[in-house]
Formats: structure tokens, C-alpha cells, sequence
């Protein structure tokens, strides 16, 4: 088990440090974004100076250095824009985000899982077929346009939900109903496939002869058995709910990290947007990682196959 844990954990890290040096690049890449902090009227000494004062006139190769030093140190910086600390500035935000992906994640689960099982259990059947169309359409819709059409449904035409901003329950239904959608027809396919995989299987047929009902063979033994992939998509879905949120709360006006990307990018506040970035790459890494561990107490053959 330690073998196998050194292992992923190795490659988790070697994955981390990529990200660091390609979002550090990749950012640097996209303009200066000097000429946006300064007036119209401003010299090519004051661009001159505020490269200085911005430590941007240095070689790229000394303010990758100096990034990674920061960085090991925990020490993110300041924003360009802002001229506040950056961790102030993005922790600020984190808690809206995670209400709306743990919302988001709620009504995926607990519609999602629901579906793909009565799909594979009625297979073939009309119910089953009825259930597939409206996963189809949850998976072709695109999250701006649910968002929108449920602003203007939901609190445009009949007024149920407040349309955009935060501080109540009601605020936050929309937002997570927007971007759980996708992760609701992932979740209901990845279950049909698992769960028709095991009733294929010579343990159901046994249990199947002896007079086992459907209820209780899908409780005691059918989602045991289909949680690997299950476990695997939910490690992805948290990286396209990170994703999502930049449209989502763009559309809502949501107070959260993916409002404060599209703001941080339009500023070319670089600072603030390399935070960003590797905060939800950091998460998608270490889920998967995460993932993995429970694979291997899951289905201990895992744990085998990754040692060998």
C-alpha cells in the first residue's frame, strides 16, 4: 500500500510542478499588462518605471525563479490592479465557489445517480428510454443557455428565484441547477454503464436463481461493485465544476472565483489569475489523487495493478 501511495503521490507532484511552469509562461505570453494600469497619457518612462516597480523588467528566467521562490514560501503575491495582497483577495472568494460546486455536485448526485440506475434496471423499457432523452438534452444544453433561459423562466416571467447575486437559499438554486446539469447526464451514463455491466454478470444471475429481489441486490450488492467508475468521474466532474463556474457565475453574478477569472483576465491582473489557475489545477490534481486511494480500497486489485 505505501509503495502504491509514493507512487501516485510522485506523479501528483510531477503533474503540480507542470502546471506551475506552464501557467507561469503561458500567463506572461498574453501582453504586459502595464499599458492597462497606466493612463493614456502616461511617458514610456512611466511604462518604464512601472515595469520596475512590477519586477517585469527582469529576465523571464529570474521571474520564474523568484515566482517558485514565492510560491514554495507560500507568499502569492500582490495584485497589479487591486495592490492588495493576493491571497486576501481570492480567499475572499472562495467560499461562494465552493457553495455553488458542492450545490452543483448535490443535484448531480442526487438526480443523477438515481436516473442511471432505473435506466439499467429498466433497460429496453419505455421509462428507460424517456429517462435517456432528457439526459441527452441535460448533456446538449450548454451552461450559458440553460442559465439564461432559467433567468428568464424562473425570475423574469414568474418570479420564483432572484436572477442574479447572493445571500440566501433561493439565490443559490439556479446557479447550481446551471452548472450540475452536465455533471447530472455524466453521472446518470457512467451509473447505466456500471450498473448493466455488473447485472451481466454470473454473481447477479445466481442471486437472480435464488430468488433475490431487485432491491436488494442493488443495495447490498450493485452499487458496491459499480462505485470504481463512479469514484473516477467524480474526481473529473470537480475540474469541470471549477471550469463551469467561470460561466455560471458570470451569468448569475456570482461572487465567486469564476467571476473574479473573467475580471482578473480582462485587467490583465496576472497575478491574481496564475492564483486562480493553480489553485484549480492544484484540486484536480490531488482529487484524481485522491481517487485513486479510494479505488484501491474499493477494489484492492487496484493497489495490486499499480505496484506491478
Amino acid at each position: 500500500m505505501l509503495r502504491f501511495l509514493l507512487n501516485r503521490g510522485g506523479q501528483a507532484l510531477i503533474a503540480a510542478f507542470g502546471v506551475v511552469t506552464l501557467v507561469f509562461f503561458i500567463q506572461r505570453l498574453s501582453g504586459d499588462p502595464t499599458a492597462l494600469l497606466l493612463p493614456e497619457t502616461a511617458t514610456q518612462a512611466d511604462i518604464d518605471a512601472m515595469r520596475v516597480t512590477l519586477g517585469l523588467d527582469r529576465p523571464l528566467i529570474v521571474q520564474y525563479w523568484a515566482f517558485l521562490s514565492d510560491l514554495l514560501r507560500f507568499d502569492l503575491g500582490r495584485s497589479f490592479v487591486q495592490n492588495a495582497d493576493v491571497w486576501d483577495i481570492v480567499s475572499s472568494r472562495i467560499p461562494k465557489t465552493l457553495q455553488l460546486a458542492f450545490g452543483a455536485l448535490v443535484v448531480a448526485l442526487l438526480i443523477g445517480l438515481p436516473m442511471g440506475l432505473i435506466m439499467a434496471i429498466t433497460r429496453g423499457k419505455h421509462v428507460s428510454k424517456f429517462i435517456m432523452w432528457i439526459v441527452l438534452a441535460c448533456q446538449s444544453m450548454p451552461t450559458f443557455w440553460s442559465g439564461i433561459m432559467m433567468i428568464l423562466v424562473f425570475g423574469v416571467w414568474l418570479r420564483w428565484l432572484p436572477s442574479s447575486g447572493t445571500g440566501t437559499f433561493a439565490h443559490l438554486i439556479m446557479p447550481s441547477i446551471a452548472l450540475g446539469l452536465l455533471s447530472l447526464a455524466t453521472y446518470a451514463r457512467i451509473t447505466r454503464a456500471a450498473v448493466l455491466d455488473e447485472l451481466g454478470k454470473d454473481y447477479v444471475r445466481s442471486a437472480r436463481a435464488r430468488g433475490v429481489r431487485t432491491g436488494r441486490l442493488v443495495r447490498h450488492h450493485l452499487l458496491r461493485n459499480s462505485m470504481i467508475p463512479i469514484i473516477s468521474i467524480t474526481a473529473l466532474e470537480l475540474s469541470q465544476l471549477l471550469a463551469g463556474a467561470v460561466i455560471v457565475e458570470t451569468v448569475f453574478a456570482w461572487p465567486g472565483l469564476g467571476l473574479l477569472t473573467v475580471q482578473s483576465i480582462a485587467a490583465r491582473d496576472f497575478v491574481v489569475v496564475q492564483t486562480i489557475v493553480l489553485m484549480g489545477a492544484f484540486v484536480t490534481i490531488f482529487a484524481n489523487l485522491a481517487a485513486d486511494i479510494l479505488y484501491s480500497v474499493v477494489d484492492p486489485r487496484v493497489r495490486l495493478a499499480g505496484q506491478s
